[in-house]
């Protein structure tokens, strides 16, 4: 697979046959333990550049270089650091060992997480916008105020403003309240909405209303209460900071254990390395000496070779 003429062991006299010869069995078990399942289109570069740090490290042995304190040092580093990414490894193949049984007790215990609602939402603006011409107006004042520096003007356009504040925000609760009162009624969505913008003074398009099929964590927690309608049954008005808003259940089931079944595998193994990786960190705790470290700072990252505490993949759902 690889050879390197020019490169042979020190031993060897025939220097017109020096070289070195990787075969493809050789190259597969680096390879295997380096990356795994390594893209073909990163072997040929893997190999120069292995090929490449082969010769320097022949030269450096020549060299005398893997002598000293400063080599030692280096070797136990590198050895504390594949040790962990060992252990990580372990960890990771040892959460893959997943049984059906797990899966079928996961999704029992927690059937409420693999409900799907089809659902239709309406957002109601908390506040009205300020049109144009009002804005101007108070620009106008702005500079006014700037100019004479009359604090009595500036008291007062804030006040005027928390006022027109309080107003557009009296008037979009009460357009929450009808517009949830006309949806129950069996108003169209989509409608309701444009009434809604429209009232808030919102001049963009007002978004679509069907939302699709939804899982409970896919709504914000205030919310995930709509997962309990029942098909037909609209919501009362749930407000947030940055709004109301009203559901409407079209429909409602749950999803099979099949088809559950890979996002419940990724789960359990996340939960398991996260379990393990936890479990090793807290078997031990370092302290460091204050006086020599200093505080714990923003932007003081790991010294460059120093190993880095193997993390759980984060390819896995959650």
């Amino acid at each position: 697979m690889i050879t390197i003429n020019g490169l042979c062991d020190q031993k060897q006299t025939d220097s017109a046959n020096c070289k070195t010869v990787l075969t493809r069995a050789d190259f597969e078990k680096i390879v295997d333990a380096v990356q795994p399942n390594m893209p073909a289109r990163m072997r040929r570069q893997f190999a120069t550049r292995y090929a490449s740090a082969l010769v320097m490290a022949t030269k450096a042995e020549q060299m005398g270089l893997d002598k000293g304190a400063s080599y030692d040092e280096h070797m136990k580093l590198a050895r504390i650091q594949v040790l962990s990414q060992e252990l990580n490894k372990a960890i990771q193949d040892k959460a893959a060992q997943i049984s059906d049984k797990d899966i079928e007790d996961y999704y029992h215990a927690n059937t409420a997480k693999f409900e799907q609602a089809d659902l239709d939402r309406i957002y109601i603006p908390k506040t009205q916008q300020q049109p144009p011409a009002e804005a101007d107006k108070d620009d106008d004042k702005k500079a006014d105020k700037d100019d004479k520096k009359d604090e009595k003007a500036a008291k007062a356009a804030e006040e005027a403003e928390q006022k027109r504040q309080a107003e557009g925000e009296k008037v979009m609760k009460d357009e929450a309240d009808k517009v949830r009162a006309k949806a129950a009624a069996g108003g169209d969505f989509n409608k309701l909405q444009e009434e809604a913008y429209q009232v808030g003074g919102i001049k963009t398009g007002a978004p679509n209303t069907t939302m699709g099929k939804m899982r409970r964590s896919m709504l914000p927690p205030a919310q995930s209460s709509v997962l309990e309608l029942k098909p037909g049954e609209v919501s009362q008005v749930i407000a947030d900071q940055n709004g109301y808003f009203i559901y409407k259940m079209k429909s409602k089931d749950t999803m099979t254990l099949d088809q559950a079944r890979e996002e419940i595998k990724g789960t359990l193994r996340s939960q398991r390395i996260q379990e393990q990786m936890q479990s090793v960190q807290q078997s031990a705790t370092p302290t460091l000496d204050e006086a020599y470290f200093g505080p714990e700072g923003p932007g003081r990252g790991m010294p460059p070779g120093m190993p880095m505490p193997p993390r759980p993949s984060s390819s896995s759902p959650k």
